[in-house]
């Protein structure tokens, strides 16, 4: 399946209902409604996808279940990686074929997502509620993503091109906490699929 190049950057908010009056004010109409949303990084013992660059991660979020493997990012304001996506019907099977090649889940985030777009524009404007704070992800070309930032009132300099994964471990460090997953308290998430036998919930 050919990749396509992923460019994004994240904005921090200071809450999710000032993200929803920022982009309504900016013309966005929600296109897809807030959702929860359960990502699992797999990676091998040594850790040797996160160690070059790379990503393997499987989400599910509604009935939907895809795989994801991004590339080392491209250097830049923005976070550029190609990026190739698929769906799977059966994640226990996607699971065992996996594990069977050596990988296995090394960290688990959450999120709640809701999508927003311009009547026009290709660009997608994604709201998110996460463990650690809310934000807003403008994914496009980069002119659309440098416009749409400033018409809302953010500059470069407010540009996050890290993973979640990263924010969330520097969120730790701040805090002096122990890592684990980014993931929200059990009784937050109303029940989603059922879990998978092999440990990708």
């Amino acid at each position: 399946m050919p990749s396509k190049l992923e460019i994004e950057i994240k904005l921090p908010l200071p809450g999710a209902a000032h993200g929803r009056a920022l982009l309504r004010k900016a013309g966005f109409s929600l296109t897809h409604k807030r959702e929860f949303e359960s990502n699992v990084v797999l990676d091998t013992p040594d850790r040797s996808l996160r160690n070059g660059g790379c990503l393997l991660r499987v989400r599910e979020h509604g009935a939907r279940r895809i795989v994801t493997f991004k590339q080392p990012s491209i250097p830049g304001k923005h976070r550029s990686r190609p990026e190739t996506e698929f769906e799977v019907s059966d994640i226990d099977a996607a699971a065992a074929v996996f594990e069977s090649l050596g990988f296995t889940p090394a960290f688990r985030y959450e999120k709640f997502r809701s999508e927003y777009q311009r009547l026009g524009e290709r660009g997608v404007a994604m709201l998110d509620h996460t463990p650690i704070g809310d934000f807003l992800e403008l994914e496009g070309s980069p002119r659309w993503i440098d416009r749409i930032a400033k018409a809302i009132g953010f500059r470069e300099c407010d540009y996050i091109t890290v993973s979640y994964g990263q924010l969330y471990f520097a969120h730790c460090l701040e805090r002096g906490v122990e890592p684990g997953h980014m993931v929200f308290e059990r009784h937050s998430v109303r029940a989603a699929a059922p879990r998978s036998r092999r440990g990708l919930r």
